[in-house]
């Protein structure tokens, strides 16, 4: 059976303004309750959101052309198989997600586990029960600024 699920779902006139409209997020979460609060919540705020329960599953909706490129991922580090420590070398080892904001959120709040993260590559590291959905939104739509800052000031590429 395949879990993968994509939510999407428009505003209503009298709601605020939704702080993700049109972003697509990948997020590898293998907690059900989790993964379906997260996923009303991320449909509220307009985002795009694809779900993969492991690592294996993430790398296969990378795959898929009607994916594409998220804006950004979300990944647990605690996944049964792949590991999200070793899913996130993998990603970060994908030329095309190079720049792809990728944003740690797992109960390994321990700071070796942290710095890991960043070493490996990811933007941030968030603690699920530290967290709650408005925090995490809060943080994506941060990371995403500061990546679409950082890419803004990016040089040129010198034609060849």
């Amino acid at each position: 059976m395949d879990d993968t699920a994509v939510t999407s779902a428009p505003a209503a006139p009298d709601e605020k303004k939704p702080r993700l409209s049109g972003v697509h997020i990948l997020w590898t979460e293998d907690d059900i309750f989790l993964r379906d609060l997260m996923a009303a919540k991320l449909a509220q705020e307009g985002a795009i959101s694809f779900y993969a329960q492991n690592g294996d599953e993430c790398l296969e909706i990378l795959g898929k052309p009607e994916t594409g490129v998220p804006d950004i991922i979300l990944l647990d580090l605690i996944l049964p198989g792949m590991s999200g420590f070793d899913l996130l070398t993998r990603l970060r080892e994908n030329p095309a997600l190079a720049r792809v904001p990728i944003i740690v959120l797992s109960n390994l709040g321990q700071q070796e586990d942290v710095e890991k993260t960043k070493w490996l590559g990811a933007s941030k590291h968030l603690v699920k029960a530290e967290t709650d959905p408005d925090g995490i939104v809060e943080n994506i739509v941060s990371v995403l600024r500061e990546a679409r800052a950082a890419a803004s000031t990016q040089p040129a590429p010198i034609p060849a």
